[in-house]
């Protein structure tokens, strides 16, 4: 378990050796002084007391030596560490001789050492060690049999000594090696620690519901980039619920005093919604608690995904069931008009085929709502491309000049598909040239700003829209025109969704006629006008 290289030994064990190191020193510092200061003979009670200052000079050169190869490491740290611990052996062995052998307790200094080489050492070394210094003390104690006259009794003292010497060795040694564990496993938990905050800071990062965590005293620990998106506030983090988002605050407490419903949809600032789950951090909001806030955009998203795929397998059925016979149907009524020569039987022939093209116009309008999912999005400005429209469509439609007026502020860049757009705004300029007077001015195309998105707005001087039919106004097949087929707005609308835009109705209040706007943009969490429910 003892490294075998300088370079494999961390730091901390060469910054332990060195403060053992310290320690011998302060003791010989220690020793020289007793032994200087006062009468060797009498202090220990021997006459030895040349024997003994001599060694604590020995013992004052060996460790101010030492601290050279320990700050040059030129040599390997067991090695080192093994000088160390065998000089103390030798020169506390001595000492200890020099002041009467066991009946000084001089030997009981080992102990310190054998704890310090336990520490250090790390390893099985340190019963050697402990073998080393049990060895010296028995050699000692025979010597002062042989020669000194010493109680052969003390022998069991000595025995004792040495028993210590193991167990401090041993103890020192298992404590070091549940010290290396625990060090082991708090550094692997740190880097497992450290791995679940960077996984942790990415899902939060990339995930695209908006999350919030609050500690116990209401105040914002942490939040997602998404959460920032959705509340309009990127700033809030270490602040107070209740200061940064009083309506999530006002849910809150209500969660915490368990009034809430499991799920709520949340009406939030900017006409967004959102659906907030809370989850306390541990059974209750004791600690805190972290909060959901689920972007209704992707559920919406999803739902539309599955209508879309619907949407593609009535086009296909309706293009083969139905436009194949409608064809028949409209040839045949075309032969009989020639032949027929009744007045009321051509004014029902006329009425078939109107009513075969009317049908006609629907199916063409529903199969492109099987284009939403081709979009191909391109950026450019309103101002350059909403004049050509204009003229196009006064040529067209065979209006004039002065009819339709154009209020386009330079800047306006949008993304959007360009077929995509003009069939959308052709839509809705055709059905407010229907609803309107035909006057000059009186359909009017303005952009603006809002919140750093782009806005069109189709004005017309007409009727507007009952309050009764704005809940329906963008359902499919709904319309109060006799000849119209109740798609143009739900397509408009769809294809505005496909290029992230979104098309709403809005009440003029102040002036007559009706307001259709696009906003364009990536669409937010969504939240349909009151007025919306198709």
């Amino acid at each position: 378990m003892l490294p075998v290289t300088n370079d494999e030994i961390p730091a901390d064990f060469w910054r332990s050796l060195y403060y053992f190191n310290l320690y011998r020193l302060a003791l010989v510092g220690f020793i020289l002084f007793i032994a200087i200061a006062f009468e060797a003979e009498r202090l220990f009670g021997t006459s030895k007391g040349h024997l003994f200052l001599l060694t604590g000079w020995v013992y004052a050169v060996v460790v101010t030596l030492s601290f050279i190869p320990m700050r040059m490491r030129w040599f390997k740290f067991s090695w080192q560490l093994a000088w160390q611990v065998c000089s103390d052996i030798v020169v506390l062995t001595v000492l200890s001789h020099a002041s009467g052998g066991i009946q000084s307790s001089v030997g009981l200094l080992l102990m310190v050492s054998m704890a310090v080489a336990g520490i250090i050492s790390r390893g099985k070394i340190t019963l050697f060690f402990a073998s080393l210094a049990s060895i010296a003390a028995l050699l000692e104690h025979a010597f002062a049999v042989l020669y000194d006259d010493a109680p052969v009794t003390q022998y069991v003292q000595v025995g004792l000594l040495c028993v210590s010497y193991f167990a401090v060795a041993g103890l020192a040694h298992k404590l070091a090696q549940y010290a290396l564990d625990n060090q082991k496993l708090a550094q692997r938990r740190g880097r497992d620690l450290i791995g679940m905050a960077e996984a942790n800071r990415l899902v939060m990062r990339d995930m695209q519901d908006g999350v919030l965590v609050v500690d116990e005293h209401d105040r914002i620990v942490q939040m997602n980039p998404s959460a920032a998106r959705l509340l309009y506030n990127t700033e809030a983090a270490d602040s107070m619920l209740s200061e940064s988002f009083p309506l999530l605050y006002q849910q809150y407490v209500q969660w915490k005093h368990n009034t809430m419903n499991a799920r709520i949809t949340l009406q939030l600032d900017g006409g967004l919604q959102a659906r907030l789950r809370f989850v306390g951090v541990e059974r209750d909001a004791a600690q805190g608690a972290v909060i959901f806030l689920e972007d209704m955009q992707h559920a919406q998203a999803e739902a539309q995904q599955i209508k879309l795929a619907a949407l593609g397998r009535l086009t296909a059925n309706l293009a083969h069931e139905v436009r194949n016979p409608l064809s028949a149907i409209s040839y045949a009524t075309e032969l009989l008009q020639e032949e027929s020569g009744d007045t009321r039987q051509a004014r029902l022939l006329q009425l078939i085929r109107d009513n075969t093209q009317r049908i006609n116009r629907i199916v063409e309008d529903v199969m492109q709502l099987n284009r939403r999912d081709r979009a191909q999005p391109e950026t450019f400005d309103l101002a350059v491309l909403l004049p050509v429209f204009v003229e196009e469509f006064n040529q067209a439609e065979r209006v004039g000049k002065d009819v339709l007026h154009l209020q386009a502020e330079g800047g306006s860049m949008v993304t959007f598909d360009r077929g995509h757009f003009r069939q959308v705004l052709w839509n809705l300029c055709r059905n407010a040239l229907h609803y309107g007077h035909q006057l000059p001015g009186s359909l009017v195309l303005t952009t603006g700003l809002d919140r750093g998105r782009v806005l069109l707005d189709v004005l017309d001087d007409g009727p507007g829209v009952s309050v009764a039919h704005q809940s329906r106004l963008f359902e499919p097949f709904f319309t109060t025109a006799e000849q119209g087929t109740g798609l143009g707005l739900y397509i408009a609308r769809e294809l505005c969704e496909a290029n992230g835009a979104w098309l709403e109705y809005h009440d003029r209040f102040s002036e007559p006629g009706a307001c259709f706007r696009i906003t364009f943009g990536e669409r937010r969490l969504g939240k349909r006008p009151v007025n919306e429910h198709g």
